[in-house]
């Protein structure tokens, strides 16, 4: 299952230099619901090696307001602390192309 990502832990878990998927989403978005069993998938499957969690928009704002969250889902990946700007991901997506973008994302 998916990680619960709040103002209060989000900046400590990215600080820790592990590698870091956020899907932001919310309880009204379709297509986040829609992808919300790919993204427990996917935390299941890299548990040991990625943080794979959730943050819910409408209950936590800093982290999206500092990323400029315009739309969801949108999918953000950081390692050693800092967000991977060319991972960004926008809409609806599979998990096969999730799981591409964090092997991308263990690979640097």
């Amino acid at each position: 299952m998916a990680f619960t990502f709040t103002d209060s832990n989000v900046n400590e878990i990215i600080a820790s230099g592990k590698p870091v998927v956020i899907d932001f989403w919310a309880t009204w978005c379709g297509p986040c619901v829609g992808m919300s069993p790919a993204i427990d998938a996917l935390a299941e499957k890299y548990a040991d090696r990625v943080v794979v969690g959730k943050y819910n928009i409408d209950e936590q704002t800093d982290l999206a307001m500092a990323n400029r969250i315009m739309s969801i889902p949108t999918i953000l990946f950081f390692k050693n602390g800092e967000q991977v700007k060319d991972l960004r991901m926008a809409g609806s997506q599979t998990l096969a192309n999730l799981e591409a973008q964090v092997e991308k994302l263990l690979a640097l």
